[in-house]
């Protein structure tokens, strides 16, 4: 890994609207500056994704340069006629975020890591092949895929886990910070493969509400919003809630680490977690919160019994931590779901959940994503 690419800032990139869209998927060089688009090409989730590079057309995405774009597409269009699942290739466009930005970087001096080249940072002297072809976008992302299918269930690991185990880095958790940014990228590129599901192997329907996307999202629990994020009637409502029965498997939302489980209440006799709550009954009953990627912390309350999870204990996206109930204050079974950023954990940090969601591809109760 280059020095260099340690330094370089991650960009944000705007999310796609839809599963059902229509979406630029070649532009000329001209539009990238306003004018009028030209090869507007229609793809869906639903559909295969036809990624075309024609010379130095591309996709105009927010934040990133056209160089940039131009090498995400060429990562996403090798992987597609490799034949790679479209998880792979947010796997390998997150990695070459990390490694160079996106930009195929040449030496660098005494800046450089080794002997690191390229887009993905690979090294000569380790078998990556000639500075020539690991200079070459095309050749560096063949030779990332090549090594990425042949790790054991990678389409399952979280998205460092398998990175690292393609790059060797010294850096081994850096690559889950770039899942989201990654994603965004594919989806606006290939018009909305992330949205498929992590076990697709093309870029075809849309992940149904148990499946992880390509993209590692999953929805916690397959019911709608019966109560929205910070109302008029309910200002502090630090999240939504979401319909869910008793004993409904809550999932974790993304791969993640658990930081806090905890029975809320006021421990007033005879009251405990493991009884129904009610309106009246303060607290969040038995919950628990979970960091992911680029620190975001995810909570899940209400559970009808202690979480499935301790604290430190690592969890893989879709993975059941819970059962749905109505401890602490609750007027019936649901789950009480909140996302914060920065990995603060208070009311401070918190988002809307439901847009939160849909940005990334896992739309709460089944919405338009």
């Amino acid at each position: 890994m280059s020095r260099a690419g340690w330094a370089l800032a991650g960009a944000a990139v705007t999310a796609v609207a839809g599963c059902a869209f229509v979406v630029p998927i070649a532009v000329s060089a001209g539009s990238l500056f306003g004018e009028a688009r030209e090869g507007v090409k229609p793809v869906a989730c639903g559909q295969e994704a036809a990624v075309t590079l024609v010379g130095r057309q591309t996709v105009k995405i927010p934040d990133r340069s056209a160089a940039q774009v131009r090498h995400a597409t060429t990562i996403i269009r090798v992987g597609q006629q490799m034949k790679v699942p479209p998880r792979g290739w947010v796997i390998a466009v997150a990695t070459a975020i990390q490694e160079s930005q996106l930009t195929n970087l040449g030496h660098l001096g005494e800046r450089n890591d080794h002997d690191s080249q390229g887009l993905f940072q690979q090294r000569p002297s380790q078998g990556w092949g000639t500075v020539a072809q690991i200079r070459d976008p095309r050749y560096a992302s063949r030779s990332f895929y090549t090594r990425l299918v042949k790790v054991r269930g990678w389409q399952s690991l979280p998205l460092t886990v398998a990175a690292q185990k393609v790059q060797r880095s010294a850096f081994p958790d850096a690559y889950a910070k770039h899942e989201g940014a990654a994603s965004r990228l594919v989806d606006e590129v290939s018009g909305g493969a992330a949205k498929v599901a992590v076990t697709a192997t093309t870029a075809g329907r849309c992940a149904a509400d148990d499946e992880v996307t390509a993209g590692g999202w999953v929805r916690p629990v397959p019911g709608g919003v019966v109560s929205a994020f910070r109302t008029g009637a309910r200002p502090d409502h630090q999240g939504v809630d979401l319909a869910a029965g008793k004993r409904t498997k809550i999932r974790a939302v993304a791969a993640g680490t658990v930081v806090h489980v905890e029975c809320d209440t006021d421990d007033t006799s005879p009251y405990s977690c493991d009884r129904d709550g009610s309106p009246s009954t303060p607290g969040c009953g038995w919950y628990l919160d979970m960091r992911h990627a680029d620190r975001v912390v995810t909570r899940y309350c209400h559970m009808i019994v202690r979480p499935l999870v301790k604290e430190g204990d690592r969890v893989t996206a879709g993975q059941q931590i819970g059962w749905s109930g109505t401890s602490g204050n609750s007027s019936g079974p649901h789950l009480h779901f909140e996302v914060h950023l920065r990995g603060d954990r208070s009311s401070a940090s918190a988002v809307d959940p439901v847009k939160f969601m849909r940005d990334r591809g896992a739309p709460l109760g089944g919405g338009k994503a």
